[in-house]
């Protein structure tokens, strides 16, 4: 059943907003006109996808850099570590980057949920 979810006019194009549907966090994505909607939520550790960005179809995780495919939802790459500069770090930080780094070794990246979308006048709705 499709859900009235925001107006097109709401999502500029390359443009993100996050919806919430029947208790399902979703996140609307504008490529090249055309509509998508995908899983709030990041298949690796659960950030907010539309706090990062879509470049074409690439959707980019806000935390690690994690791509996925907007129209599919298949991940398309693994946890990019951040660039911290030429400074070094103090030392109890290199150690603590370095257990983050370990645990992140065993942290698996799904791909995220896409739902069905169609475009009505104005009005977007989602099947979810």
């Amino acid at each position: 059943m499709f859900v009235d979810v925001a107006k097109i006019n709401e999502i500029a194009p390359g443009g993100l907003k996050a919806v919430e549907v029947d208790g399902k966090e979703i996140v609307l994505g504008n490529y090249d006109g055309t509509i998508y909607a995908i899983n709030r939520r990041c298949g690796h550790m659960n950030a907010p996808l539309e706090m990062g960005t879509l470049e074409g179809y690439i959707v980019t995780c806000p935390m690690h850099k994690i791509q996925f495919d907007i129209t599919t939802g298949e991940a398309l790459s693994v946890p990019v570590p951040h660039d911290f500069g030429e400074d070094p770090l103090p030392e109890s930080i290199m150690k603590f980057m370095e257990g983050i780094g370990m645990l992140m070794e065993h942290i698996r990246t799904c791909d995220i949920r896409t739902c069905p979308v169609k475009v009505e006048g104005d009005s977007i709705k989602v099947d979810i």
